[in-house]
């Protein structure tokens, strides 16, 4: 037990040492060592990584739990920054070539002029991409400040509706350009909260505002529609047109159900692999823990089928899944998205909040499903 603990912490924080809340954890160290030379490079990091940084609870009657330079990161290869040029937050992340020799490259494809400003390209896009120290084989790429896409919370069934025919649609965007993702899992899908967080948050503390005073201002995603969007192309590949039926040594993601990497190595269809990445993701994170969303189960069993030669083609998979959303009631679409752990409390307290807004989205005339980013 006190070994898994150990070991945890290490992956987490970077040191099984515990430190005090001013003391900066070797993750932390990395970019404390870098401040200059990102700020010379146009990235300005938090207060807290400053070579010149006074803990603000010092020099106040706060608590530094309250503070908002007391946040450590989360995950040390990725840190948040504000651009110089125009004040917008960003986010950075360290990536080493040799062991991901194609995530930029992949990245920046996505993100070229060709392919970037078309509605169906759900890859996270990235702004900037730069060395440090010069050494060319470790760099930093810069990208938008995202949110988990399942947090905040869905309001309505068409949230979700939306949510998904978004992420079927990237994924059939990268399969159209011959990449295969190999690890589209929930936690590598995200979505641009400018508009549902006017006021932005703070990126580890992600329900307080910019200086954790109090909680960030957000709307539903009814009344400011998110686009979504994959990350994290760290195990990618991208592959010639001529390279008709691709297979690859299983690598494992973040997923670890993949049903064809359970007992062999043989060499298998990565594309079909990602089927069964989001059909999985969507299958745990509201199939079996919401309510309402039994329209999905018959394509998602298919998605996720043992056999990865039966499961359909993500073209297929946007096929039927638009046949699933024409039959889908306003009624049904207007629904809220209830827990299937919610106690008497919650619902009470989410139903009148929800009823209220319900009303008045009819009565204005909102769509059921959120116009999306991507149909604008």
């Amino acid at each position: 037990m006190d070994a898994d603990r150990a070991r945890k912490e290490l992956e987490v924080w970077g040191t099984t040492v515990h430190l005090r809340p001013e003391e900066l954890d070797p993750r932390e160290v990395w970019w404390l060592e870098r401040y200059q030379r990102l700020k010379t490079c146009g990235y300005l990091l938090r207060p807290r990584y400053s070579p010149e940084w006074v803990p603000s609870w010092s020099v106040s009657n706060r608590d530094w739990a309250e503070c908002e330079d007391g946040k450590r990161l989360r995950y040390g290869q990725v840190i948040d920054a504000t651009r110089i040029s125009d004040g917008k937050v960003v986010t950075l992340k360290q990536i080493t070539r040799a062991e991901h020799p194609y995530e930029v490259d992949i990245a920046l494809y996505f993100s070229s002029e060709d392919l970037v400003s078309n509605p169906a390209n759900h890859c996270v896009p990235v702004y900037h991409v730069f060395s440090l120290d010069d050494d060319d084989d470790f760099v930093i790429i810069v990208m938008p400040l995202l949110r988990p896409y399942a947090n905040p919370r869905f309001d309505t069934i068409g949230e979700a509706v939306e949510c998904f025919r978004q992420l079927f649609e990237g994924l059939q965007f990268m399969h159209k350009h011959r990449v295969a993702h190999r690890d589209c899992m929930n936690k590598n899908i995200m979505f641009d909260p400018t508009h549902l967080y006017p006021e932005s948050f703070h990126p580890m503390e992600t329900n307080l505002n910019m200086d954790c005073s109090g909680h960030a201002k957000r709307f539903t995603r009814t009344q400011r529609p998110p686009k979504y969007y994959f990350i994290d192309f760290g195990i990618s590949r991208r592959y010639d047109p001529s390279i008709k039926d691709p297979r690859e040594v299983p690598i494992w993601g973040g997923d670890k159900e993949v049903p064809e990497f359970q007992t062999s190595n043989e060499p298998r269809d990565p594309f079909a692999t990602d089927v069964f990445y989001i059909g999985n993701a969507i299958k745990m994170d509201f199939l079996l823990e919401k309510r309402g969303f039994e329209f999905m189960k018959t394509l998602l069993a298919d998605m996720i089928q043992p056999d990865p030669a039966k499961r359909p083609k993500m073209y297929e998979v946007v096929a039927r899944f638009d046949d699933i959303q024409r039959g889908l009631s306003r009624r049904k679409l207007r629904s809220r998205v209830v827990d299937v752990d919610e106690d008497l409390f919650e619902w009470v307290v989410r139903a009148t909040s929800h009823w209220k807004r319900r009303i008045g989205f009819i009565a204005r005339g909102v769509p059921a499903i959120p116009s999306s980013p991507s149909r604008q």
